[in-house]
């Protein structure tokens, strides 16, 4: 049997994060909420709807392979799911508030990294049933109890409150829903069942790198041009 630590994990989360910040071009400044750009935000929400989409198949198919072996688990799983499927409408609202329309967002390819995470946690499900979803929907919920307040409330003072209404009100959900420590409960059960923590761990960290690959991505698509301008201007 494997016991998780939630403040190892904890701890682990911000390592990474920590060392993606360094590597990928304005993700610290975006995390900070020193820096904000209209194009790069709206983007971002695009991928966070396309991503909610696909994480919401992947969790459905861990909930397939918990089958009838653990009916707390996949009880506490199910409830998440229902928890959240149907989240993306919000920030889908702010989306058509911004001028970017629901024709024109599911026409939208999602970043490679997004393909690589969904593809990975799909196969992953067949070795070791619902373990690395959880562990990835765990940090989910602690990357936004933790950065997501910062990035909206930036966005709202740049672009107005209005257009991060959506943002706002699925934070506010997810806060009165401790859904933080509701996918501890879940990911510390399917760890202990299906996988160890050492490998809980790994998890993590490939996760955290492919979310950094998303900034990285981002960022390229969006700004990076204007960055190189702006940086030649300053240096001549």
């Amino acid at each position: 049997m494997s016991t998780l630590s939630r403040a190892r994990l904890e701890n682990l989360a911000a390592e990474y994060m920590e060392r993606e910040f360094d590597r990928v071009p304005r993700m610290r400044e975006l995390h900070e909420g020193t820096w904000i750009e209209r194009d790069y935000y709206v983007r971002h929400i695009v991928e966070t709807v396309l991503r909610i989409r696909l994480n919401n198949e992947v969790d459905t198919y861990a909930l397939f392979r918990v089958g009838s072996k653990d009916d707390s688990l996949a009880a506490n799983l199910a409830k998440y799911l229902a928890e959240e499927f149907g989240h993306e409408h919000m920030f889908t609202r702010d989306l058509v508030r911004f001028g970017f329309p629901v024709e024109q967002l599911d026409r939208t390819p999602v970043f490679p990294s997004t393909n690589k995470l969904m593809g990975f946690l799909r196969l992953a499900a067949d070795k070791e049933g619902p373990a690395p979803t959880t562990v990835w929907d765990w940090f989910v919920e602690w990357y936004s109890d933790r950065y997501n307040q910062i990035i909206t409330t930036r966005a709202a003072e740049e672009f107005g409150a209005d257009l991060v209404r959506g943002s706002q009100t699925h934070i506010e959900f997810d806060t009165t829903h401790d859904h933080d420590d509701l996918m501890f409960r879940v990911v510390s059960r399917a760890v202990e069942t299906w996988s160890t923590a050492a490998t809980a761990e790994s998890y993590l960290d490939t996760f955290v790198s492919l979310v950094g690959d998303y900034f990285g991505e981002l960022h390229a698509a969006t700004v990076r041009d204007r960055d190189r301008s702006s940086a030649q201007l300053v240096s001549s």
